[in-house]
């Protein structure tokens, strides 16, 4: 298998990031606990695999915190979300951050077990939480992976070494 580099996103890659988000998100709008963010606009980690885009991630950064607000692979099971991922919790240590979370739906039965199995916790649930999003952004669909109604909104993080803690 070909090697997957991960680089920090530049506005040479802003028409790449705008297609793969709208492939994956209906938009580039994503809402996640209340905030709709313009993924296009954030800053992003990028994947690439011979120069070819294999995986996006963007994210936000407040206070001590570094919010992981959308991540696609362009082929599932590849090593490209892990990949990003790892890039996005170095880069959050490297900042001196505290903790790197997400939010996805309780439909994403794949995303939960891909989470979970990289070391985030499970630390939130909002019960109807994608009800209230609607109302920012119709297009979210009503039923989702497995044929499961989408409602709710689960919180996941990983709380991060502090700086100089590690051996």
């Amino acid at each position: 298998m070909d090697r997957i580099d991960v680089r920090q996103a530049t506005a040479v890659d802003h028409s790449r990031i705008v297609d793969l988000l709208t492939r994956s998100w209906g938009s580039t709008i994503v809402v996640a606990h209340g905030v709709v963010y313009d993924a296009a606009t954030l800053p992003a980690l990028l994947a690439e695999r011979r120069g070819r885009l294999a995986g996006l991630l963007t994210y936000a950064i407040e206070g001590d915190a570094f919010e992981v607000v959308s991540l696609d692979a362009v082929v599932r099971g590849a090593g490209t979300g892990t990949l990003l991922l790892d890039a996005a919790a170095e880069q959050a240590e490297r900042g001196g951050l505290r903790r790197l979370w997400l939010v996805t739906t309780n439909d994403n039965l794949d995303a939960l077990r891909f989470y979970q199995r990289r070391g985030m916790r499970l630390v939130g649930v909002a019960a109807g939480a994608v009800d209230e999003s609607r109302k920012l952004k119709p297009g979210i669909p009503l039923v989702g992976d497995f044929d499961i109604e989408i409602h709710d909104e689960l919180t996941l993080e990983l709380r991060l070494p502090r700086p100089g803690s590690r051996p």
